[in-house]
């Protein structure tokens, strides 16, 4: 009944539930760390910096000779890989996180994919990493910012599942708060005029044939209930370098914190 209201009042006041449905794609919620999660970040040498209007939250561990960097997802924050850290660490890898512009303990506010791709680009370049783990959002934004930057060279990238096209994720947005068609159309058209962007044309599957990884393992739930396993299908279809490893029995967040799947990484990333 509630979906039923607002799509009948989108056709009556349009403009407004544009503004509703733009805010609730570029406005992340935070959520709690678990505790675990927040003493890893503890052991952590933690800076700050200045991006583009935020402060940036960076987290270090280890000294190793091997240099990754871990991109999270949306509404996710640099705690969410803590069991994966421990194991970079006694690897010997020297491990960079950070929480997302509007995310974790950086600046609160809104953000896009926009803001993001710019800041992996910036840190894979001030942290000298070739290697790469995302989670899901945080894939999208890697990608492309490889994509648009293929000079950037990455040796291991793994990926605990990843979106394709970005019009997938509005359409999943409208869908959820019960929007017409004309306002998902005005939304995008919103989208496209203030990022200077075509939204069909952002796809990741697109921008990893551009980029320069010489390995990719794309690791996905078969029932992530939150992120379909066909998204991942069509970004392995498009990317020569990749390979798509079908999990079982994690889900979507909980791919994080399986052992069995983490050692999977772990492997490919010393590969």
């Amino acid at each position: 009944m509630k979906k039923k209201l607002i799509h009948l009042l989108s056709c009556i006041v349009p403009n407004i539930f544009v503004s509703i449905a733009y805010k609730n794609l570029t406005t992340p919620r935070i959520h709690k760390l678990r505790p675990h999660e927040a003493t890893v970040l503890d052991k952590a040498i933690q800076t700050d910096f200045s991006f583009g209007g935020f402060t940036i939250k960076t987290y270090q561990w280890g000294t190793g000779s091997k240099s990754v960097l871990l991109v999270h997802g949306w509404e996710g924050q640099a705690g969410n890989f803590a069991d994966l850290i421990e194991l970079l660490i006694n690897d010997g890898f020297k491990v960079h996180a950070f929480d997302g512009p509007g995310h974790g303990e950086s600046t609160k506010g809104g953000t896009s994919l926009f803001e993001f791709n710019k800041l992996v680009v910036q840190l894979i370049k001030t942290f000298k990493a070739d290697h790469l783990v995302s989670h899901s959002f945080g894939g999208v934004a890697s990608s492309i910012g490889l994509g648009m930057f293929p000079e950037i060279k990455i040796k291991r990238f793994v990926l605990f599942t990843t979106p394709n096209k970005l019009i997938d994720r509005i359409e999943f947005v409208a869908d959820t708060i019960g929007i017409s068609n004309r306002v998902t159309t005005r939304l995008i058209k919103k989208i496209e005029f203030e990022k200077g962007i075509i939204v069909d044309n952002m796809n990741v599957a697109d921008y990893v044939q551009k980029a320069s990884v010489e390995k990719a393992l794309i690791l996905h739930d078969i029932n992530d209930k939150i992120l379909p396993i066909e998204q991942s299908k069509e970004v392995e279809a498009a990317w020569k370098e990749a390979r798509l490893e079908k999990i079982t029995g994690t889900g979507h967040y909980r791919i994080l914190r399986t052992k069995s799947v983490l050692q999977k990484a772990l492997n490919f990333l010393n590969s």
